[in-house]
C-alpha cells in the first residue's frame, strides 16, 4: 500500500524541523529583542482575551478553560498559559516530534497530557476545547490539504463560542523556503465560519537582532512601525450557537 498524502506531509514537516537546530540561541529569553517579542505577543493575547470576555464572561474564568496547543513543541507556550492561571488537567500539548514531545514531559507538570503524534489523529474529544492554539504552524505545512485537513481537526475540537489561536508568519521567509506565510485570506478560507480578529506583532527578527546589539531599546523603539511587523496573532470564534453553526 501506498503512503497517503497526508502521511508524505506529516514525514516531509519531520524533514523540515529535522533541518533546524534544537537549540537555537537566536531565541534565548536572555536575548533583549526576543523577550521584548514575548512580551508583546503577550500582550496582544491579553487585549484579546480580554475583548472575549466582554462578549462573553466565560472567558475571563482561566481556571476553567480547556486548551489544546497543536506543536506544542518542549512546552514554552503551554507554560504560558499555566502562568496565566489555565490549570495543568486542563491543557493538552500535541506534539509530532518524539524528542520535543519527550522534552515537553519533563518540562511540564504531570498533569499535562502530551500526546506525541500526527494532530490530525489526536485523541481529542470534539466539542471539549475552549481554545486550540497553533503557535508557527501553519507556515511550516506547505500542503494547502494538509493545512485544511489540521484546520478541520483543531475546529471540530472547538466548543460552540471557543477560538482557534493562531500566531504565525504573515510574510514569507525569502531566508527560509521551509515556511510560507498565512495571511488572513488564507485564515478566512481555513476557518470560514469563524469571527476573525487579528493583531499584526513581532518585529522582523533580522531588524530586531541587528537593532539589539546597538542597544536593547530600540527593537522595542522600531516595533512601533507595523511595517515591520512580520506575524500576525489571529483569534477565529466559533459561533455561540451550534444552530447558526454548520461546520
Amino acid at each position: 500500500m501506498s503512503p497517503s498524502p497526508a502521511s508524505d506531509e506529516t514525514a516531509r514537516v519531520v524533514e523540515r524541523y529535522a533541518r533546524r537546530p534544537a537549540l537555537d540561541a537566536r531565541y534565548s529569553m536572555l536575548r533583549a529583542e526576543v523577550m521584548q517579542a514575548v512580551h508583546e505577543r503577550q500582550r496582544a493575547l491579553a487585549g484579546l482575551l480580554r475583548a472575549a470576555a466582554r462578549r462573553d464572561p466565560r472567558w475571563a474564568e482561566l481556571p476553567a478553560l480547556r486548551l489544546t496547543e497543536v506543536g506544542c513543541g518542549a512546552g514554552g507556550n503551554l507554560l504560558e498559559w499555566l502562568r496565566l492561571g489555565l490549570l495543568p488537567e486542563h491543557l493538552t500539548g500535541l506534539e509530532l516530534l518524539p524528542e520535543r514531545a519527550a522534552s515537553a514531559r519533563d518540562l511540564l507538570p504531570a498533569g499535562l497530557a502530551v500526546i506525541e503524534g500526527d494532530a490530525c489523529i489526536a485523541p481529542v474529544e470534539p466539542g471539549s476545547q475552549d481554545l486550540v492554539l497553533a503557535s508557527t504552524v501553519f507556515s511550516s505545512l506547505l500542503d494547502a490539504a494538509f493545512q485544511q485537513r489540521l484546520a478541520d481537526a483543531m475546529w471540530r475540537w472547538l466548543r460552540p463560542g471557543g477560538a482557534v489561536l493562531c500566531y504565525d508568519f504573515a510574510v514569507d521567509n525569502p531566508r527560509n523556503p521551509d515556511v510560507r506565510g498565512v495571511p488572513v485570506a488564507r485564515l478566512r478560507q481555513l476557518w470560514p465560519q469563524g469571527r476573525l480578529a487579528c493583531r499584526r506583532v513581532t518585529l522582523a527578527p533580522p531588524i530586531a537582532r541587528r537593532l539589539a546589539a546597538l542597544h536593547p531599546a530600540l527593537p522595542a523603539l522600531a516595533n512601533a512601525l507595523p511595517l515591520l511587523r512580520t506575524h500576525r496573532l489571529a483569534w477565529i470564534e466559533r459561533p455561540p450557537f451550534r444552530g447558526a453553526d454548520a461546520g
